[in-house]
């Protein structure tokens, strides 16, 4: 069983729907016992950082979630992968759940020069730096679908996978059991429903 992490943030619904549609278990939940007993963990995750962490926060679930990440997988996706990072300076600077090492920094200075526009939203390839059974279903070069204004920087020894967009932006990160994904898999067509169904899979 996935526990998807309901703390008040996260588009929970097309997340759970797209469990359901590969078949795999899945609850939305905020109760620590169902997520102690969980095989996997998925921390999704919409909006700023700041507000996002006093949520999570205030939920008491912060300990937990770092004790199970050296348990069991876990997956934080778009916010919910920042979060999985040392600090953000999204509207001031930002303590994260440190899971990861790395900071989040904004992407306007980096691609504005450039004639790009941020939020960075749309698909984008995604291409592979190193395997790992996460990416045992996707193939190199495959498009995702990206809706984010800032970036994880500092984590290139963590990088999984990385699409570019000005600067090369980590796509999927992984330290341990912990992996993240700044794109949505559940929003990703069928590339992402197999990037799923392999984290399903993980044990």
């Amino acid at each position: 069983m996935i526990a998807i992490v309901d703390y008040g943030v996260g588009n929970l619904f097309s997340l759970s729907a797209s469990l359901a549609h590969l078949g795999l278990d899945s609850t939305v939940t905020a109760d620590p016992e169902k997520i102690r007993s969980a095989d996997q963990i998925i921390l999704p995750g919409v909006g700023a950082f700041g507000d996002a962490m006093d949520k999570l926060t205030s939920t008491g679930l912060v300990p937990l979630l770092k004790e199970q990440a050296q348990q069991k997988p876990l997956l934080g996706i778009c916010l919910g992968m920042q979060l999985l990072f040392e600090q953000s300076s999204e509207y001031g600077t930002h303590q994260g759940l440190g899971l990861i090492p790395g900071k989040v920094e904004p992407l306007l200075p980096q691609v504005e020069p450039l004639g790009l526009k941020v939020p960075h939203m749309g698909w984008n390839q995604l291409q592979i730096q190193r395997p790992d059974p996460f990416l045992k279903y996707f193939r190199n070069g495959e498009y995702v679908y990206y809706v984010h204004s800032f970036y994880a920087t500092g984590c290139q020894d963590y990088l999984l996978a990385q699409s570019p967009y000005g600067v090369q932006v980590p796509g999927l990160v992984k330290n341990g059991k912990v992996y993240g994904a700044q794109f949505h898999p559940e929003k990703s067509g069928d590339a992402g429903l197999r990037l799923l169904r392999a984290f399903g899979e993980l044990v």
